[in-house]
């Protein structure tokens, strides 16, 4: 098995945005990062919706993303929203790094109650309670008071909160040109090398 530089999760739930995600997994996979990856029900209708990409069952999903992504075997695990001996499910085995991109206010609910009803919503909460980096792009406009006020809870518990809002300053002119930029801002909260946008003043 490749050696790989570090472990990282990456969650994505149903919120619209899809791109955001796969684009961030290709970098991660670029970076040699090992990714543990999470998707829920709804975030597989969104990629379907919004992207060309035709999803395989769960059996199958790790090889169509390793094959699809060009990951060594073993980059990119996939887990069931229900497998409890994953390592993501355990403060004693997680990696020091979480990514939900994009974040449904459905999930950033659940993950602000600690419900833990399924296993993004579990590593989250191992994330949160072991002090780990956890970082979430919500993507839902506009913003009621029940998701601010979660957003809120969740920041003050060290979650960085970096929703899909691209700049402008380094004149778009692509819809990759916009999420090149979240992607960017990903990757430097990960504290991974990136030349994907210039930096401001550049």
């Amino acid at each position: 098995m490749a050696d790989f530089n570090r472990t990282i999760t990456l969650a994505m739930t149903g919120a619209s945005g899809a791109q955001y995600g796969l684009r961030l997994l290709d970098c991660l996979v670029q970076a040699n990062c090992q990714v543990q990856f999470l998707m829920s029900d709804a975030a597989r209708v969104v990629v379907e919706t919004e992207t060309e990409l035709e999803l395989p069952n769960d059996d199958n999903l790790e090889d169509f993303l390793t094959l699809n992504f060009d990951a060594e075997p073993g980059q990119i695990a996939v887990n069931s929203s229900r497998d409890w001996f994953s390592s993501v499910a355990s403060g004693s085995a997680s990696p020091s790094s979480m990514v939900i991109c994009p974040a449904s206010g459905g999930t950033l609910s659940a993950i602000a109650c600690g419900a833990s009803n399924n296993l993004i919503e579990r590593a989250a909460d191992v994330a949160i309670k072991e002090k780990r980096q956890l970082i979430v792009v919500p993507r839902e406009t506009p913003l009621s008071e029940i998701h601010l006020e979660n957003m809120l809870k969740l920041s003050r518990l060290g979650v960085t909160i970096l929703p899909a809002m691209p700049g402008f300053y380094q004149n778009p002119e692509t819809i990759d040109d916009l999420v090149e930029f979240i992607v960017a801002r990903l990757l430097d909260h990960l504290g991974i090398e990136q030349n994907l946008v210039p930096r401001w003043g550049s």
